[in-house]
């Protein structure tokens, strides 16, 4: 993988990765859609991911949460706002506790996966992330949002090299 940007706007609260991936588009989808493959990169390697709940639809939800290296866990939720595969997802993440309620103390935050195919079979993956206010980005930012967003994308190449092998 090569991070092609990561472009932050504090006034308008937008952030944009843009990575580019040697694998088909319909395969860096499943990275997404299949709940299994998502556990594999969502999160940075220190705080691995676990799925449990993942309704995969247009206003289904999708549960997880984070394993520290102490244990702890983070938990979040995914509401899927809208769907067109194999190009497009839209989500807004949330903080929750344990039993999946949102946390109204923390920031949440709509981002947009947008899913390009290249020549060649590769494909170019655009995650633009809107928060409510300069405010939440800043919070979101401070307690590492983009070095954990670029050190999960991180792990992406190594699971689709897996397919190669």
């Amino acid at each position: 993988m090569s991070m092609i940007t990561v472009d932050k706007d504090l006034e308008k609260g937008t952030m944009t990765f843009t990575a580019q991936f040697d694998a088909p588009i319909e395969r860096v989808w499943r990275l997404w859609s299949d709940p299994r493959q998502l556990e594999r990169w969502w999160g940075p390697p220190t705080y691995p991911a676990t799925v449990v709940k993942h309704d995969f639809t247009p206003g289904g939800i999708v549960d997880y949460y984070m394993t520290g290296p102490d244990g702890d866990r983070s938990h979040g939720k995914w509401r899927v706002l809208s769907l067109e595969p194999p190009h497009k997802l839209e989500v807004e993440d949330v903080f929750a506790d344990a039993d999946g309620n949102p946390n109204p103390d923390m920031p949440a935050t709509v981002f947009t996966v947008s899913l390009e195919a290249r020549a060649g079979g590769g494909t170019r993956v655009t995650i633009h992330s809107t928060f409510a206010s300069a405010d939440a980005m800043e919070k979101l930012l401070e307690m590492g949002m983009e070095e954990g967003a670029k050190a999960s994308l991180a792990q992406i190449d190594g699971l689709l090299a897996e397919d190669a092998a």
